[in-house]
């Protein structure tokens, strides 16, 4: 068999064989398919041959486990299930924990992404990962992988930054990214319309309610920064529509790529000076 000497590669969007010098593809149109900003790591991500999804829960798990590790003596097994194998604070300050003291007494302005991948217990990363599962998938498939990673770490950028300016002192938890994606979801089910856009507003209207009744019954529970991440996840939807709208724009790979690299830039430095700490100490 004789070779044309092109590269080909599965169109980020659509899946489709092209061409990787295709200005544009041409089955679903989207720009620059083969860019360089989609190769690599985050071209695998966006082209589906990685499981976004998936990977946000490894990394949760990985610095669960973490956090555990560096600190074994201050590790609580306690009686209460919500308590259950909790890690010291010690070592999720060292890991990123935010709040309004680790943000206005030390500067650590970078745990407004680093917290999002923290968590206080076993139960707390067990219901945080099964919801992410559940919602993550859904908002991936409607608004496409960049728009989903924008909508997942601004939101919880955004939850936790009004939640610290409001004065709560010390907080982790993916929950603000989870309550993006529901907002997210709201506005998608409210825009949409029609039955099955109301069955969606009617299903995420009911999480919203069981967020408000978890937060006012158990408490610890940071209701600043669900509320913060709901809002964040609704506005984004509406700023960055979803696919049934408009296709994913340049604008939305570049945002969605920058996030990436932020996001594993500070984790990166986060677990290498905590372990760093850990060794010297």
């Amino acid at each position: 068999m004789v070779s044309s000497g092109k590269t080909s590669l599965l169109c980020p969007r659509c899946r489709k064989l092209i061409s990787a010098d295709e200005p544009q593809c041409p089955h679903c149109g989207l720009r620059s398919p083969g860019s360089r900003w989609l190769s690599g790591f985050v071209w695998r991500l966006n082209s589906g041959s990685l499981d976004p999804i998936r990977i946000l829960i490894y990394l949760n798990a990985a610095f669960y486990l973490l956090s555990l590790l560096l600190n074994l003596s201050g590790t609580r097994i306690s009686s209460n299930p919500l308590a259950l194998l909790s890690p010291s604070n010690s070592s999720l300050f060292s890991l990123g924990a935010t709040g309004a003291i680790p943000i206005a007494q030390y500067g650590r302005w970078w745990t407004l992404i680093s917290a999002s991948f923290l968590h206080g217990g076993i139960l707390h990363i067990f219901f945080n990962m099964a919801a992410l599962s559940q919602l993550g998938y859904f908002v991936l498939r409607e608004y496409g992988f960049n728009r989903f990673i924008l909508i997942y770490v601004a939101s919880g950028i955004a939850g936790f930054l009004i939640s610290s300016l409001v004065g709560v002192i010390f907080t982790i938890g993916a929950s603000a990214s989870l309550c993006g994606l529901i907002g997210a979801i709201l506005f998608y089910g409210k825009s949409r319309g029609g039955f099955y856009g109301e069955a969606i507003y009617r299903q995420s209207l009911g999480w919203i309610v069981g967020l408000v009744i978890f937060g006012l019954l158990v408490p610890g529970i940071n209701n600043w920064a669900h509320g913060g991440g709901l809002v964040a996840g609704i506005l984004l939807g509406f700023f960055l529509g979803y696919e049934d709208q408009s296709e994913e724009k340049p604008l939305h790979q570049v945002l969605g790529t920058g996030c990436i690299f932020l996001t594993a830039l500070i984790l990166f430095w986060a677990a290498l000076h905590s372990l760093f700490a850990f060794f010297v100490s």
